[in-house]
């Protein structure tokens, strides 16, 4: 028999929908009264780590989260099962496929719609992700999301609508499985993957998102001893408005490393254009350029390396590509 640790963290799927229809946490989590529909062949243990919207979700809370699993390797369990609200869902998702082995299965899953709701999510997501831990196969796969029926990797997976329940989608790649009627079905797996088991996160990790016309302040604003790294989703492929030219230099020749990821919901940032505030330039000034991440994951990514002390050039390595 399978043993299936269960964390809950709160979110939608741990919600109540009140008579206006508002949703907030409440004194108890609708999913502890959950029964095993896998008894006889998956033992469940669950435990309610913390119960937060996501939004309320920070680095610290996903190192508790991650050191959690990470105890739960050395107590025979089989997989661990994650309920978590969406907003923030790939967020934590990515912290933990980047600090923890893949040895042991670890699925994410949260709702769109809370427990009361008509067409609530919620039970058949758990139920999913459990069966997907419970497989053999969801090993040596990396942390994954199970939403909707669909297996996705944490490393490329996003939110992209904000109430629909097939929310979560892997641009350019798609799920790397299903949960089929006999069963999950893996169609793709990682090409390679580097675990950073940090102990402390660092903080003043910053997004910023180009727009046109955009001039030095945001990056002024952030020139500090304290920042510790920033994130551009720059323009297209890759580039930046002049005018922030002279700001982005400042915070490199500071020592604060900038990571550039494109905002287009599709491709990976390249220094393909040769003008100024192009990312030929940019590359040449030092900028990371970061292919096949977006910025809140690109973020995550940075955080995590300089958690873990990284070198400018381990860090400029790390950071480089998601295949790692």
């Amino acid at each position: 028999m399978k043993k299936i640790l269960v964390l809950h963290t709160g979110g939608t799927i741990a919600m109540s929908a009140d008579a206006a229809g508002n949703m907030a946490p409440g004194a108890q989590n609708p999913l502890d009264s959950y029964e095993n529909p896998f008894s006889g062949e998956v033992q469940l243990e669950t435990e309610d780590v913390f119960n937060l919207p996501s939004p309320h979700i920070t680095p610290a809370r996903m190192l508790e989260l991650k050191q959690r699993i990470a105890k739960a390797a050395s107590e025979g369990v089989d997989g661990v099962v994650v309920t978590h609200g969406t907003d923030t869902l790939e967020e934590t998702a990515y912290f933990l496929d980047l600090t923890l082995p893949n040895e042991l299965p670890v699925v994410v899953t949260g709702a769109m719609r809370s427990a009361n709701e008509i067409g609530s999510d919620g039970l058949h997501n758990l139920e999913t992700a459990i069966q997907t831990a419970s497989t053999p196969d969801a090993a040596d796969k990396g942390v994954l999301v199970v939403m909707n029926d669909e297996i996705h990797s944490a490393r490329y997976v996003t939110k992209t609508h904000t109430t629909n329940v097939a929310t979560f989608r892997t641009p350019t790649f798609g799920p790397i499985g299903l949960v089929a009627k006999h069963g999950v079905v893996f169609f793709e797996s990682l090409l390679r993957s580097t675990v950073c088991p940090i102990r402390t996160v660092a903080d003043n990790v910053f997004l910023i998102k180009a727009y046109a016309g955009m001039g030095p302040e945001l990056f002024d604003a952030i020139a500090q001893p304290t920042t510790n790294g920033v994130v551009i989703e720059a323009l297209g492929a890759g580039n930046l408005p002049p005018a922030t030219l002279p700001a982005v230099q400042k915070l490199l020749d500071m020592g604060i490393p900038v990571v550039l990821v494109s905002r287009c919901f599709n491709g990976i940032a390249q220094d393909v254009y040769d003008y100024e505030g192009g990312g030929v330039q940019l590359k040449q000034m030092g900028v990371i350029f970061c292919q096949g991440l977006n910025g809140q994951k690109a973020r995550i990514k940075l955080l995590v390396g300089v958690s873990a002390g990284m070198s400018s050039d381990e860090l400029a390595r790390f950071v480089a590509t998601a295949n790692s």
